[in-house]
């Protein structure tokens, strides 16, 4: 993992600052902090405020003797059959006995549709799946890759109308005097119902059987915002996919971390409309987050891909000198209080010489100094602003407000193999913080940001952002 080194801030501190304290600079830290109106937010799995998980094959690139820098990625993971790994992502042949059918062919598995599958069978498959492949007692995340159908039975369309057909000449055949309305309204309830019996209690049993790890599926929720050829594109949820996702409460409810997926399609590259097309997928997770009745919400793990969306050369790049796609999904997900991303790519993303090879190019040059700057930036901000008992988050959240590591500050290197951090945060660093961001506490903490309205160049602000950095430092030393 990466290294991070604070110097040279006790010099700042006691050669400039101090001599702009005003008399009462002692005041508390209470007196001068209100608390975030924000819903407390589940414990941070790894002690950070926000992570990037990789979770790709490079088993190809490790045969041809291509070196990957992989170091600043919170955990190294593979989709593949792997058991005890940080990310265990479980795809549909790997979650039990769900039902489906192949929408080429048309042949129909384990039943073909929710209503007419075996439950009980499928949970004793996945007790046992579970148990093999995901850690006894360490903490991690288990996704439940799960795209055959959507629970809703309107949201099966285009290809998925197969479950549509199938459903109803089911409830026909039972009753055939049923009119086509009938038996649509019929099938839909023994649908969603089965569907949802499948899904909730197959997370029922994971969360049993390894309390230690978050689950949720993949994908959920979704914005459906993908009509970026709109030339008014907002990115916002519509009103129908808000009301649908709100009617999946059980899922929410049923669900320990939410895994919306953003990736991002070639002609958004380089443009606003990605970090529109990203900002409104968080923000409908953090909406279902605060929906059920919990003493604190679900954390969000955003999936994005390093390659643009269809491609297999085009990374999320850089235009000029600007990081724009990543600042635009990665960045954008930690300022809205994401708890991380994970950087998912397939077998056939990176299985040769060239595209192992040109990997390797985009990690060290680009990707890894990104993910250092953005996370230690979200550390540092979450540690002063938050008294290390929250993350900083976005208190507008449609600005273009991001948590970095200001380049007049700090400075990144690689030194023998290892990234290091080095510089000081300035009050002007930690004002520009406060100004934009607020604080959301973990659970059963209590951490504070700024009173609204606060004049940013009165002396007891100065002397306010004095006590945090100085009580950073000496837990630094401590």
């Amino acid at each position: 993992m990466a290294h991070v080194e604070i110097t040279g801030c006790t010099t700042l501190l006691t050669q400039r600052h101090m001599q702009q304290l005003p008399p009462l600079f002692l005041l508390t830290l209470a007196g001068l902090c209100f608390s975030a109106a924000l819903p407390q937010t589940a414990a941070p799995l790894f002690n950070k405020p926000f992570v990037v998980i990789w979770n790709a094959p490079i088993y190809k690139c490790n045969q041809l003797q291509v070196p990957l820098d992989l170091d600043v990625f919170q955990a190294i993971t593979t989709p593949a059959k792997v058991p005890n790994q940080t990310l265990t992502l479980f795809y549909k042949n790997r979650i039990g006995l769900f039902p489906y059918a192949d929408v080429k062919t048309l042949t129909q598995y384990n039943g073909g549709i929710p209503q007419k599958g075996n439950l009980t069978a499928s949970l004793q498959k996945a007790k046992k799946e579970f148990n093999k492949y995901t850690p006894s007692s360490a903490p991690g995340l288990a996704v439940l890759d799960w795209e055959e159908w959507f629970p809703l039975f309107d949201r099966n369309t285009d290809l998925r109308e197969i479950y549509k057909a199938v459903s109803i000449n089911y409830t026909l055949q039972q009753n055939p005097s049923l009119t086509s309305n009938q038996a649509t309204f019929i099938a839909k309830e023994q649908f969603e119902k089965a569907a949802r019996s499948f899904m909730e209690e197959t997370l029922q049993l994971g969360i049993s059987q390894r309390p230690n790890i978050f689950w949720g599926f993949y994908l959920f929720p979704d914005c459906y915002n993908y009509d970026f050829e709109k030339p008014s594109y907002t990115g916002r949820c519509s009103q129908t996919t808000t009301q649908l996702n709100t009617e999946l409460l059980w899922l929410w409810e049923a669900s320990t971390a939410l895994f919306p997926s953003a990736y991002m399609p070639v002609s958004i590259s380089g443009t606003q409309k990605a970090a529109l097309f990203i900002r409104n997928q968080v923000l409908e997770a953090k909406r279902v987050a605060v929906i059920p009745q919990r003493l604190y919400t679900a954390p969000i793990y955003l999936y994005l891909r390093p390659l643009l969306q269809e491609q297999k050369e085009q990374y999320m790049r850089e235009f000029g000198s600007s990081q724009v796609d990543l600042i635009r999904s990665i960045g954008e997900s930690a300022a809205l209080g994401a708890a991380g991303c994970v950087l998912w790519g397939s077998s056939y993303d990176f299985n040769d010489k060239a595209s192992c090879e040109s990997l390797s190019t985009y990690l060290s040059n680009m990707l890894n100094k990104y993910i250092i700057n953005v996370t230690t930036a979200a550390e540092l901000c979450g540690d002063l602003l938050c008294q290390g008992n929250g993350r900083c988050v976005r208190k507008t959240y449609d600005s273009d407000d991001y948590l970095h590591l200001n380049i007049n500050s700090f400075n990144i290197q690689k030194i023998n193999g290892m990234y290091n951090v080095t510089g000081e945060p300035s009050i002007t660093d930690l004002t520009a913080w406060a100004d934009k961001f607020t604080c959301q506490c973990y659970e059963d903490k209590k951490c504070t940001g700024l009173p609204s309205g606060f004049e940013y160049s009165d002396r007891r602000f100065i002397g306010h952002l004095t006590v945090l950095l100085a009580t950073y430092l000496l837990g630094e030393l401590l």
